[in-house]
């Protein structure tokens, strides 16, 4: 028995394994690399989500005032009825283009808002051109009175707008340069010291007394479309 399973094995020849080739990459193969993509535009913003069909929002440009305001003076003044004491608004208000124009103005009423409109209106009833000359000063040295107060206006070459209080707000509205004024007085009253400084505006030659339309100017008015959602 021993014999024959050595026979056996002397029969049983080995075959070598040999493993499957394998493809080696050619140094000369090109890698194919996919473009880049492109970055995706945003959409114009169209206002809100959730609005249904409306669109963004106009801008509506509103006109440039004619003139510039100041307020110099704003009180609450208490008036003492049979039935109890009533409240109102006291406005004092400056209006001035820059080119001569200038004017004062005074409003009264229960409401602030529409208190500065009546002062508004007061002041272009009151308004005056100055006669300036080419340099946007005065011609000559001026000095009247209101009432309390006293001013003197002198031109001042090369130093520019030298004043104080009321007078200097009224001066820069105007668009008055090279000027200096002076109040002689103690009193601080901005009302008196504005309609002084107009008194003496016209004294000098050329001013005048000009007429301004008080014509509102209305905003444009702003038409809307509404769309209503059928849920089906």
């Amino acid at each position: 028995m021993s014999e024959e399973k050595t026979q056996e094995t002397k029969e049983v020849v080995e075959t070598p394994v040999v493993a499957a080739p394998v493809a080696e990459a050619s140094a000369t193969e090109t890698k194919t690399v996919a473009p880049a993509a492109a970055p995706r535009a945003r959409a114009p913003y169209k206002g809100r989500s959730g609005g249904g069909n409306r669109g963004p929002r106009k801008s509506f440009d509103r006109p440039k005032p004619e003139f510039d305001q100041k307020i110099i003076n704003i009180r609450r003044v208490v008036r003492v009825m049979a039935g109890g004491r009533r409240f109102s608004f006291s406005v004092a208000m400056l209006l001035g283009d820059k080119k001569g124009r200038v004017g004062i103005g005074v409003g009264k009423s229960p409401d602030t808002a529409l208190a500065i409109q009546k002062a508004v209106k007061d002041a272009k009833k009151n308004m005056i051109k100055i006669g300036l000359t080419e340099e946007m000063s005065i011609a000559h040295e001026v000095s009247t009175k209101y009432a309390s107060s006293a001013i003197s206006v002198f031109p001042n070459k090369g130093k520019g707008l030298v004043a104080g209080s009321a007078v200097r707000d009224m001066f820069n509205l105007a668009g008055v340069k090279d000027v200096t004024a002076k109040i002689t007085t103690r009193s601080k009253n901005k009302i008196n010291i504005s309609r002084a400084v107009i008194k003496a505006m016209m004294m000098l030659p050329g001013s005048q007394k000009v007429t301004v339309s008080l014509v509102e100017e209305k905003r444009p008015e702003r038409k809307r479309t509404f769309t209503r959602k059928v849920n089906k």
